[in-house]
């Protein structure tokens, strides 16, 4: 399997990630300008898609995760609802 076939339900996605064995709490900022660190790390991985689908799907509040914020998130799910 490629890398860009890896979707969110594939075992332990998360083991291809940029962010494996950096601090946790690099993608755990305090505000918008600290979490440019993370989305920095997320920008160049290859897993991307794969784990911002999964924080969508599970409605992950906290973090970031594929390069989004909580915000971030927020304002892709409200996007998605909007009739077409």
């Amino acid at each position: 399997m490629s890398i860009q076939q890896i979707t969110p339900q594939d075992d332990k996605w998360w083991d291809l990630g940029a962010c494996k064995g950096l601090e946790s709490s690099i993608f755990y900022p305090d505000d918008e300008p600290e979490a440019q660190a993370a989305k920095t790390v997320c920008d160049g991985c290859a897993v991307q898609s794969a784990c911002l689908d999964h924080a969508l799907s599970f409605r992950e509040k906290s973090g970031v995760w594929g390069g989004a914020t909580e915000r971030d998130r927020r304002r892709i799910l409200r996007q998605r609802r909007r009739p077409a």
